[in-house]
């Protein structure tokens, strides 16, 4: 079997979907993005391609391997993420042609179904609280929040008293039943950082994730020893070597690679037998599309030390069958490969120019502040 062609879609609202053709007839599918930069990495899938054309889309390691170390410069958002979507698209390649699900090729399945968290929001306490329920309501046993919006380097207290309130608010409504997660989206400093976590540990958070930007990881250990709080990270980290010292160092009790940021589905289930070594979790990011979330569960299946799996979208108007949450678990994929297909004509008009780009924070002053 050889590959004969690429083929990139930007569909609404962000995201870029690949298709790798084989001369086989089989198509595999994967999602190769960095959000706000899909016509950037759609130019690196264009260059990979001179590769991939005429190789054997089975050779997965060797094909990675080629395209990773095969030029000087290796890694980084663009380059790692255009080869995460050609990498998800080829074992959905192999899975189809084998007639198997991709957990199946990875080591079978550790677990019946897969845990999910839902996202939610609102501008008032009431509002947000109206939203956790609507997700408890469909389906959702996890939920995830933050405290959103520019943070300065040292804040007001009013300003962590009004999330700490809010958080509050929403665990009383909610019961200690439901886990409800914190993203700090690495906008607020190390300081303000402990100090949000003081607070808010009396409400018992599942998790905060990116308490600080990740360039620094003394900080994130210092952060992470100074709460209860299990810390998570590692959405902008990329491949196993950038996993490395976070967990040689003890920096957080949960790592989040991105399937289509960290190297693929191979890649993060190296990732998470590092992570198996350390004692930590592994709860993989995914605020893209329905084959990322495809490509996620497929390692969630067969990972021992998978927590829970982030999504923002099942494949509703994407997906011929979209997937479903019941009591808060999606169930074990069993369709060869990914196990999805795309619905090509309800996508036909979501399909745009790729120009969506990262809205832009400032603070009060006019500043630039950390999206």
């Amino acid at each position: 079997m050889k590959i004969t062609k690429l083929e990139t879609i930007h569909v609404k609202p962000r995201w870029l979907f690949l298709k790798i053709y084989t001369d086989e007839g089989i198509v595999g599918l994967g999602e190769p993005v960095v959000e706000g930069r899909a016509q950037t990495v759609e130019a690196a899938v264009r260059e990979i391609s001179r590769t991939l054309v005429g190789q054997d889309p089975r050779r997965i390691e060797h094909l990675w391997q080629t395209i990773y170390r095969g030029a000087f410069y290796r890694g980084g958002p663009v380059l790692t993420s255009a080869l995460s979507g050609v990498e998800q698209a080829l074992w959905d390649i192999t899975g189809k042609w084998l007639g198997v699900p991709v957990w199946q090729l990875l080591g079978g399945n550790t677990r019946d179904r897969i845990r999910v968290y839902g996202h939610f929001g609102g501008e008032t306490v009431e509002a947000h609280i109206a939203s956790a329920k609507e997700a408890v309501a469909r389906g959702f046993s996890a939920l995830k929040t933050g405290p959103g919006g520019a943070w300065n380097i040292v804040d007001s207290w009013d300003k962590v008293k009004g999330f700490v309130d809010r958080f509050a608010a929403l665990r009383q409504a909610l019961g200690e039943g439901i886990d409800i997660g914190v993203d700090f989206h690495g906008r607020i400093s190390p300081a303000m950082s402990i100090r949000l976590c003081r607070e808010l540990e009396p409400y018992h958070p599942f998790f905060v994730e990116e308490p600080c930007l990740p360039e620094n990881v003394d900080t994130l250990v210092t952060i992470a020893r100074s709460t209860t709080i299990p810390i998570a990270t590692g959405e902008r980290l990329f491949t196993k070597w950038g996993f490395r010292e976070v967990l040689e160092k003890q920096a957080c009790a949960i790592v989040q690679p991105d399937l289509s940021h960290a190297g693929g589905i191979l890649e993060v289930k190296k990732i998470a037998a590092m992570a198996e070594a350390y004692f930590a979790a592994v709860a993989p990011h995914c605020p893209l599309g329905p084959i990322a979330l495809a490509a996620c569960l497929q390692v969630d299946a067969c990972v021992p030390n998978f927590l829970c799996q982030e999504q923002v979208n099942l494949g509703d108007g994407y997906l011929k069958e979209p997937f479903r949450v019941v009591d808060g678990y999606i169930p074990l994929p069993t369709r060869p490969g990914l196990g999805i297909e795309l619905d090509d004509m309800a996508i036909e008009d979501k399909v745009f120019s790729g120009d969506w780009e990262t809205p832009a924070l400032r603070h009060l002053d006019g500043s630039v502040a950390d999206w």
